[in-house]
């Protein structure tokens, strides 16, 4: 990334049904977003022209609209990703997952941004093989950052 700029990342919470550590989310988006500007770019990649990244915290019920409004599908799901630089993340979604998953709640949201992180990087999930690829460069991502903000 040589001269030029890394976009700014925030972290906003939006929704007040589960509390979550922005600070340290916050701190988890840094790293990754840094960690995922180091990765080969997809042909579709904007993340390096953005100059900023908001992660938006959502309830379900906010996540459903715009899932519906944007991607005319119903109810909510785990993270959508505008090619802007919004990633907008349910946390409802999320710890329904880590229950699934037998995780955390902090973890499936590492996920979630990690995922729009790549989406950014031009990394899609649409075809079977791309999303196995995008899932091994996701656990990846988390998995650097992760050991990065815990030295």
């Amino acid at each position: 990334m040589t001269g030029k700029l890394k976009p700014r990342i925030t972290v906003s919470n939006r929704q007040r049904l589960l509390r979550v550590d922005l600070p340290a989310l916050g701190e988890f988006a840094e790293r990754a977003l840094t960690d995922c500007l180091s990765l080969t770019a997809g042909e579709s990649s904007v993340l390096a022209r953005l100059s900023e990244v908001n992660v938006v915290l959502l309830s379900d019920r906010r996540m459903a609209a715009i899932h519906r409004r944007f991607l005319n599908e119903s109810g909510p799901t785990d993270v959508i990703t505008f090619q802007h630089g919004e990633i907008f993340v349910s946390t409802e979604t999320a710890k329904r997952q880590a229950r699934r998953f037998g995780t955390s709640l902090d973890r499936e949201l590492r996920l979630y941004i990690a995922h729009g992180l790549l989406h950014l990087r031009g990394y899609d999930d649409k075809t079977p093989a791309g999303a196995a690829e995008m899932k091994r460069v996701q656990e990846a991502l988390v998995a650097k950052a992760e050991r990065a903000i815990h030295r």
